[in-house]
């Protein structure tokens, strides 16, 4: 059996296959760069998975689609024949990709045409979260692993059964970039599919979605409308251009909106009627989940559109506690659902990582997300920064 993380190349993000589409259909000459960043300090200095993380990029770049995997990417309704045929003969090039240390400090950067290099992201972080974990662990660590699975879904089990709310209560995992590994991943939401299928709607991981039965979730992510702010458009309707063309690539199919790549008051500046009518609903990724959701129903409400018929995804570091909070707060005013990451998929007593492989150039200009979270916020050009927030009256913290 193989230690490589990475076996599939369909054990990453669905989002990851439909801004692919949306970008190899509509602006497949672009050039992009991605770095690693670790937002949290390490348990050891991860420059020493560098031998490691080489190896496992070797084994990822000796994958392709295999016919059986083809099959199921080509029968969700969204995905088009001629993305399938590029997937046929798609490789991930090792030459796009190099890691490297210095000090303690581990670089990982891709950069080359964007439609050969935004599929690294997903599986780079998995793998050094796997390899990070594997050092970690004790032969304690998957019994109590096992163990908070069983509280968690107990918790809901007990909750569930007392809600009573106009809407449904509905978990999605979100957990394969900060997973403890491949195997656990499997696991737990095997166990969370087998316990709660009232109420475990499905995973963003495209493999466990295949091979489980059950619904990928996913549609954007903060890279697909950065990328915009490179292409051309005046920056100012960097975001509207993005919409329009997710709209005309889907024409209603994976209908949720990513609020926080400039934050959620430039975002409702453009998202107007036309918009808001196109897309089924909302994901939030940064800052206050309550006062973003009451931002975003009093939208609904200016626009005299049922909120009802909408829906906010919360994704943004919940656990079962703070997803239950949600849902009593907002499950009579909207449809709700929440995606739980790293609790799920990483909770077993041991310290996580906080990483993120983001994008920072497109077409060799900058590129940035002002996120409503101290912290999140991502570009290494202080210049366009200052610019972005000028454009968009967004104030530094």
């Amino acid at each position: 059996m193989s230690t490589a993380p990475i076996n599939s190349l369909l054990d990453t993000d669905l989002y990851k296959f439909t801004m692919w589409q949306t970008m190899l259909h509509r602006h497949p000459q672009t050039q992009a760069e991605y770095h690693f960043v670790c937002r949290n300090t390490p348990q050891f200095p991860l420059s020493e998975l560098l031998p490691e993380v080489n190896e496992a990029l070797d084994a990822l770049c000796s994958l392709s689609f295999r016919p059986d995997e083809l099959a199921y990417v080509r029968g969700l309704r969204y995905i088009k024949s001629d993305f399938v045929d590029f997937l046929r003969i798609f490789r991930l090039q090792r030459d796009f990709i190099r890691a490297w240390a210095e000090g303690e400090t581990l670089h990982i950067v891709a950069e080359g045409p964007q439609v050969h290099v935004m599929f690294f992201e997903i599986h780079v972080l998995a793998i050094v979260h796997e390899l990070y974990s594997r050092r970690l662990a004790t032969a304690g660590t998957l019994a109590e692993g096992r163990r908070r699975l069983a509280a968690k879904i107990e918790r809901l089990r007990s909750f569930t059964t007392e809600s009573r709310l106009r809407h449904p209560f509905e978990l999605f995992d979100f957990g394969v970039r900060r997973r403890f590994s491949g195997a656990w991943h499997r696991e737990v939401v095997s166990a969370f599919r087998a316990s709660l299928p009232d109420h475990f709607k499905g995973t963003s991981n495209v493999l466990l979605a295949r091979d489980l039965g059950l619904v990928p979730i996913g549609t954007m992510a903060h890279e697909y409308l950065q990328t915009y702010q490179a292409l051309g458009y005046r920056l100012r309707d960097h975001q509207k251009a993005a919409f329009e063309d997710w709209v005309q690539e889907y024409r209603g199919d994976l209908g949720t909106a990513l609020t926080d790549v400039i934050g959620m008051d430039a975002f409702l500046a453009d998202f107007d009627l036309y918009f808001a009518k196109l897309f089924d609903g909302l994901r939030h990724d940064s800052g206050d989940p309550v006062v973003w959701g009451e931002k975003a129903l009093a939208h609904y409400e200016k626009l005299r559109l049922d909120p009802h018929t909408k829906r906010l995804v919360f994704s943004d570091g919940l656990d079962i506690e703070r997803a239950i909070a949600l849902y009593r707060h907002f499950g009579d005013r909207a449809q709700v659902g929440f995606g739980i990451g790293t609790h799920l998929s990483n909770d077993l007593g041991l310290p996580t990582l906080n990483i993120v492989m983001k994008l920072v150039r497109c077409n060799g200009q900058p590129v940035a997300k002002l996120s409503d979270s101290p912290g999140k916020t991502l570009c290494d050009d202080e210049t366009f920064l200052a610019y972005l927030r000028q454009v968009f009256g967004v104030k530094a913290p």
